[in-house]
């Protein structure tokens, strides 16, 4: 990678030893996705939950906060993701004062840094909306497809030690969809009929993110009569981004950039009421009994704790039932001023600030349809290496940045781009030999 003379002198250690550290990520990362050098980013977004964090992701964070206040400091405005844990519901939600402890920990060496603990993956929509041709490092999925989408700015999934790197340094590696070449349409999608509230775009999202199942695939979807809201928008992208690892779609005369196809124009894959009401049928729980009721992923805005308050009209949430409502710091000060927050936690619900749903300890059990990488994964591969439970090596057809990024980070092996598809040459139970700088896997057993 061509380096800058302030590159240079970070890579040798003159601004101190975490942005020693941090370019050196950022070059592990960029020369595994072929990137020509690095490019100025102007935000930054770390996820850095202490489930995925775990003790040794914390211990990392402390190590870097040790050093002098001059070297530690973040060069660019730097958010962060929802926590693991609000400190006022904890408790009520199964959470320990352990976990409480290590949040804590976290919190304490982030602020080291300068990071500004906004702890929301709505931050396009209550704290800085990046602008078109806007270069960032934004790690939460939901973010990253709104800021490339509806915004018109640059960002790949950063996960929380690519994003950390990307605010100590002032860069990110200048590959995926920094570059014109990777936003150009891939699929089409046509609408037949119209999603009708919230959880229909939530729907369609998923759908077509499904459809696309890669990251590296781009949606143009048409056929849309009326320009979707924000919040539509929201529930669109960021469920796109949970089924499909999708970083960014086209809608013409709504989203920004001018509509180019990478190649020839590909098939239309077309989607009506019957596609759409069979995908909202077959999501969630069925029978009679209803455990827990979530409204979060993404952060509620302001207008939809609103539409939480009316739709409960004050009814009791059922004793076998756990409601949580989860939103921002500053949508839930906003919702506390205005009563939103007494009206919903009168019926026995439970309104949290900062945290994710998913996110949280308590009860969890984690079913993947295939192996994209989460937000989380970029952490957690460091905390698996550090108890002995790492993979010997990951293979990919193609892989999520997030889960590359988490292999830089913890030294992990890892191999994509092959010539096939690995998935029906290797069996399972097969004997490999994995030579990552030539990216070949030899399959010695046949």
């Amino acid at each position: 990678m061509r380096l800058t003379e302030d590159e240079r002198a970070m890579l040798a250690g003159a601004a101190g030893e975490p942005r020693r550290w941090a370019i050196e990520h950022q070059i592990a990362v960029g020369e595994f996705f072929d990137a020509a050098d690095l490019v100025p980013v102007s935000q930054a977004h770390i996820m850095a939950d202490t489930e995925s964090l775990g003790e040794a992701g914390i211990c990392f964070l402390e190590s870097l906060a040790a050093a002098p206040e001059t070297e530690r400091r973040v060069r660019i405005p730097t958010l962060t993701d929802p926590r693991g844990l609000d400190f006022q519901t904890y408790k009520r939600l199964g959470q320990t004062d352990a976990m409480a402890a290590l949040e804590a920990r976290t919190i304490a060496a982030l602020k080291s840094f300068g990071v500004l603990m906004t702890d929301t993956c709505i931050n396009y929509q209550t704290i800085l909306p990046p602008t078109r041709g806007e270069h960032l490092a934004m790690g939460d999925t939901g973010v990253v497809i709104y800021s490339n989408s509806v915004f018109g700015a640059r960002s790949n999934f950063e996960g929380g030690p690519s994003a950390l790197a990307a605010a100590l340094t002032g860069r990110t590696p200048r590959y995926g969809y920094h570059l014109d070449e990777c936003r150009r349409a891939t699929r089409h999608f046509r609408l037949d009929a119209q999603p009708r509230d919230l959880s229909e775009w939530g729907a369609l999202g998923g759908m077509i993110g499904r459809a696309c199942g890669s990251y590296w695939e781009v949606p143009l979807i048409d056929g849309i009569e009326n320009a979707p809201g924000s919040d539509a928008l929201k529930h669109f992208g960021a469920a796109m981004a949970s089924y499909g690892s999708t970083a960014l779609f086209h809608m013409p005369g709504i989203t920004p950039e001018p509509i180019e196809f990478a190649g020839s124009v590909p098939d239309t894959v077309r989607i009506g009421r019957a596609e759409l009401d069979a995908f909202v049928t077959a999501y969630g729980a069925t029978g009679d009994k209803v455990d827990v009721v979530v409204f979060a992923a993404p952060h509620l805005s302001l207008v939809e704790m609103a539409a939480v308050a009316d739709a409960l009209a004050g009814r009791p949430v059922h004793p076998d039932t756990t409601l949580l409502v989860a939103t921002s710091p500053e949508i839930k000060h906003a919702a506390d001023r205005m009563g939103l927050t007494r009206r919903i936690e009168e019926t026995g619900a439970i309104v949290a600030a900062g945290i994710c749903a998913g996110q949280s300890y308590a009860g969890k059990v984690l079913v993947l349809d295939q192996a994209k990488g989460g937000v989380a994964t970029a952490w957690m591969l460091h905390e698996m290496k550090s108890r002995g439970l790492v993979p010997l090596a990951l293979v990919f057809n193609r892989v999520n940045p997030i889960l590359a990024q988490g292999a830089a980070f913890g030294s992990v092996t890892i191999v994509d781009r092959f010539e096939s598809d690995v998935t029906d040459l290797i069996q399972t139970g097969d004997e490999l030999r994995i030579d990552p700088a030539a990216g070949v896997v030899e399959i010695l057993n046949r």
